[in-house]
């Protein structure tokens, strides 16, 4: 799925948005640097997007000298990113738990992720944990969860989510993101630990995948 801002914004703007979700606090110059533009035409874009409440800055105390100027998105700017109609689902669950109860809740998510499985289970084959890994990130970057991999380090593999499309339902219903953890490890057929979570207050939700020796 692609992130899009609001027809009146340039590409370049639409660019920092994207940049800033996936790294916040980022400074001009790392902005500049990943766009290819200057570092004032930057600015002006970024003065812009301040002004329309999407784009704040903050300072960063330094080692020696005048304090380090960052860029980070604000609340107002979540609206430009995917949300899968969480609000409706939200008020789907809260009126299966008043009927049926908080088991009935789990059991649905259970089930809905239980069917993207089986919907996706047939490109996640990847013969190496990295290849599935990465395959993954594709099917949740189109699901508007902007995701790639991250560190590789000997026996394990990150996944990187950048967006949260269902972040209001989690706030209110956590077995959400648990279900989702199950179903990379179903997936992955590997270990999947969580480190950071959006919904915690983290920038990105991070998953370490590690084999596991137990399911071969």
């Amino acid at each position: 799925m692609v992130v899009e801002a609001p027809a009146p914004y340039s590409s370049a703007k639409r660019e920092i948005l994207l940049l800033l979700k996936r790294r916040p606090d980022a400074a001009l110059a790392e902005v500049a640097e990943a766009l290819g533009i200057s570092k004032v035409a930057v600015l002006g874009h970024v003065r812009q997007l301040e002004a329309d409440g999407l784009v704040g800055r903050a300072y960063q105390a330094g080692r020696v000298g005048r304090p380090r100027v960052v860029f980070r998105l604000t609340e107002a700017a979540a609206t430009y990113f995917p949300h899968n109609y969480v609000e409706m689902s939200r008020c789907a669950l809260e009126f299966i738990e008043e009927r049926l109860g908080r088991p009935a809740v789990r059991e649905l998510l259970a089930r809905r992720a239980a069917d993207v499985a089986q919907r996706h289970r047939g490109r996640i084959r990847g013969p190496t944990l990295p290849a599935r890994v990465g395959e993954l990130a594709r099917v949740r970057t189109e699901g508007g969860y902007m995701a790639e991999v991250g560190a590789r380090r000997r026996g394990s593999v990150e996944l990187l989510e950048h967006n949260c499309p269902i972040l209001a339902l989690a706030q209110r219903f956590p077995e959400a993101c648990e279900t989702e953890r199950q179903m990379f490890a179903s997936l992955l057929g590997a270990r999947v630990d969580v480190s950071h979570r959006v919904v915690a207050g983290d920038a990105v939700c991070r998953f370490v995948v590690r084999e596991d020796r137990s399911r071969r």
